[in-house]
């Protein structure tokens, strides 16, 4: 499995990633709406500012962090789309310049948390690990929608393992974020990398329930990137089947997800 020297390495590049989809837009054309309701490009580059933010805070100020969780727990369904709307407002240029500065320096703090630390986050405590691989699954998952909007279809690569890799994690938190109790027996997941040449695969190999499809399928699942329906993911048993209709990777409550292409 990767080192947190990998994910926060992934972590850099798909950053990368996205910012040579904005580094020379327009100041216009970030305004295009993207697949999110209500969120423009803007919105999606200030989404990602305002947590990596707090995610830097909660790595190098965790009475910080604390307050601001208190402040937004006083609107918990809201206070994602309020930051992200208060970042959106800012001007394209200074938008552009404060997330590229507050991730890499995010990912270098990252790089020097202690072993066996557990960061706090707006859903259970982190460590460095998962938190890096949380902000590495956030930014692909809406760099998904600003290359949408800008009409760019994204390659997807490897560093697609880690994002599986939490989405596999977080089964029992979708399931508790639901009011539900986990099945007892795990599921065994086996899917395709993007390059088809590797099986990434979780859980025991003679699992009754099953699932296996490519890797980009799961993961768009599990960010609520597409719907279950226009994806070739198999599903073997009625738990693993109810599973892919709850599963998510992220913290906070569950959204609305995409309609199916044969609903559009």
């Amino acid at each position: 499995m990767p080192t947190l020297q990998d994910v926060i390495a992934d972590l850099k590049a798909e950053g990368d990633a996205l910012e040579a989809l904005v580094v020379t837009l327009p100041p216009d054309r970030w305004r295009t709406p993207t697949p999110a309701a209500g969120w423009t490009v803007a919105h999606q580059i200030g989404h990602l500012l305002w947590t990596d933010r707090a995610a830097l805070l909660a790595v190098t100020d965790r009475e910080a962090f604390e307050t601001g969780l208190t402040e937004a727990w006083k609107n918990p369904t809201g206070f994602v789309d309020e930051g992200a709307e208060a970042e959106a407002q800012k001007a394209p240029g200074e938008l552009y310049a404060q997330w590229r500065a507050e991730r890499i320096r995010l990912a270098n703090e990252l790089a020097s948390v202690p072993d066996g630390t557990k960061l706090p986050w707006y859903g259970p405590p982190m460590s460095a690990m998962s938190m890096a691989t949380a902000r590495l699954m956030e930014t692909w998952a809406h760099g998904l929608d600003v290359a949408e909007a800008l009409g760019v279809r994204p390659v997807p690569t490897n560093r697609l393992r880690s994002i599986a890799h939490l989405g596999v994690r977080t089964r029992d938190f979708a399931y508790s974020l639901n009011g539900l109790t986990p099945p007892a027996e795990q599921f065994r997941v086996e899917l395709t990398a993007p390059d088809g040449d590797e099986t990434w695969a979780w859980g025991p190999e003679d699992a009754v329930q099953r699932i296996t499809g490519p890797a980009l399928d799961f993961c768009l699942l599990v960010t609520q990137r597409a719907h279950r329906d226009d994806l070739a993911l198999e599903a073997v048993g009625d738990d693993t089947r109810f599973w892919l209709g709850i599963a998510q990777a992220f913290a906070g409550p569950s959204g609305a997800g995409r309609e199916s292409s044969t609903n559009a």
